[in-house]
């Protein structure tokens, strides 16, 4: 009679999946209880020192403010002002910086021609061109679109650079000498390898893309959350100014969230996507 022969295989599947489902659902926990801990600590605050209303108040009257807010159809017209200029200044953004980071990043006279531009532009606040872009511009939404994409696009053109420099140079070599064309390379090498590179300056850009959208709507304009936010202000409104200021961060989560979900869909192969 033989003896079975065990090898020391790895382990079963099974045994593997709770490490993994655990560390997938320790965002979906910890999350949570920060946010409740927050507000507890913040409920706490209000009503043992007996905060007035008008500089704090409380979460419960944040929260009736903020539901208030979503049953408001003029509430929502805002929020669509606010999440145009973002999305439209986000998409102009996006364009020109993948398409001018691609072509400053292939040709070296147009990267030494345009750096001391680029990174001149960079070092300016880019809010304090607002009030210009509004004079220039108007009161209208192209003042707001135009402040989202100036924000967005320097993340996104830097990172395009970033990503089409770094593919390696065996590789585009290899191409060359298939006889591909400059369309094939950069669609089979150098899209696929700047992917990663140009989705992380989506996600700094398209948060900088609604900062811009609200500043915006700050200094110019009677539509939009900055317009808003600066409407409760005026009337002395905390807990509703409170209230806008939640619903802009959660669009930002959203926007945020969604580029993410986009990485995901695109790079499932890349180590960023969090597969």
């Amino acid at each position: 009679m033989s003896d079975a022969i065990v090898s020391p295989a790895a382990p079963p599947a099974q045994a593997r999946r709770p490490a993994i489902s655990r560390a997938a659902l320790l965002p979906w926990i910890t999350t949570p209880a920060l946010v409740i801990a927050f507000v507890a600590l913040w409920h706490d605050y209000v009503t043992r020192n007996n905060v007035s209303a008008f500089i704090l108040p409380a979460p419960g009257s944040v929260w009736s403010a903020w539901v208030e807010m979503l049953w408001s159809s003029r509430a929502w017209g805002h929020t669509w002002m606010t999440v145009y200029a973002t999305l439209y200044g986000f998409a102009w953004a996006l364009v020109i910086g993948v398409g001018l980071g691609v072509a400053i990043a292939r040709v070296r006279w147009l990267e030494t021609t345009l750096n001391p531009f680029i990174v001149a532009t960079q070092v300016i606040p880019k809010v304090a061109l607002v009030p210009l872009f509004v004079v220039w511009f108007g009161f209208g939404i192209t003042s707001k679109v135009i402040v989202a994409a100036v924000l967005a696009f320097f993340p996104i053109l830097t990172n395009t650079v970033l990503g089409v420099k770094s593919i390696d140079a065996g590789h585009r070599d290899v191409m060359t000498s298939l006889n591909a064309t400059r369309w094939q390379i950069f669609r089979r090498l150098e899209l696929p390898s700047a992917l990663p590179y140009i989705l992380t300056g989506m996600e700094v850009g398209i948060v900088l893309a609604i900062i811009g959208a609200i500043v915006g709507e700050y200094l110019g304009g009677n539509n939009g959350l900055g317009a808003m936010l600066i409407a409760k202000m005026n009337a002395y409104e905390t807990d509703a100014l409170f209230a806008v200021v939640i619903h802009m961060t959660l669009l930002g989560f959203i926007f945020y969230f969604g580029i993410g979900a986009l990485r995901r869909m695109l790079i499932p192969w890349h180590q960023s996507s969090g597969r």
